[in-house]
């Protein structure tokens, strides 16, 4: 949440092992391509990896695939520990996650969410790929419940699964209307929400 997929593109260097730079460059890659359209050998050439290698590392496509929600989860959960230690309230935590989404508008307007769109995808195959179609919303979710939880909200699930599926769905708009500014404008709503909390 807090690097953009471009920079995370940059990441892929050599100075990375290969397997390293196979996941960074599949994290890139299905986020601008999806899943389906992404090939092993698209990955290989963004890692700057001979496509022959890539089954050394990852035996099947999904194999990546599941190399990628862990790289997404560890950022989250990244991400999460950062604003836990910057920020002493919950508000200011709630707020700072906000913050850290809306700073990816430009990114969100012309791919979409990292997450969402991965998760989405991989909703749509993740039962007979064995995958975890859930497991980047559950993380975010579950925090924002700790920190509605923090503020005496008795209804503190309900409250998270709104902030995220404000979140969501304004990402979704600015994709979809190749608008930056819907998510900004949404995030700056939902800091005034929590304010009143």
């Amino acid at each position: 949440m807090t690097d953009s997929e471009l920079d995370r593109a940059s990441a892929v260097t050599p100075q990375l092992g290969k397997r390293e730079r196979l996941v960074a460059a599949a994290v890139q890659l299905l986020h601008q391509q999806g899943i389906e359209r992404t090939t092993l050998a698209d990955i290989a050439q963004a890692a700057g990896v001979p496509v022959g290698n890539v089954y050394y590392y990852f035996k099947t496509k999904d194999d990546i695939v599941a190399a990628v929600i862990e790289a997404h989860a560890q950022q989250i959960r990244a991400t999460l520990a950062a604003i836990d230690a910057r920020h002493r309230s919950p508000k200011n935590r709630l707020k700072a996650l906000m913050g850290q989404l809306a700073g990816q508008s430009e990114l969100v307007a012309e791919f979409g969410c990292p997450f969402g769109s991965l998760c989405s995808e991989l909703d749509k195959r993740g039962a007979a790929a064995g995958l975890p179609t859930g497991e980047l919303m559950r993380l975010p979710i579950a925090w924002a419940e700790e920190q509605f939880r923090s503020l005496g909200r008795a209804e503190a699930h309900e409250l998270a699964l709104d902030l995220m599926a404000a979140y969501e769905g304004s990402a979704l708009l600015a994709n979809t209307l190749r608008d930056p500014t819907v998510l900004s404008g949404s995030a700056r709503r939902l800091d005034s929400w929590i304010d009143t909390l």
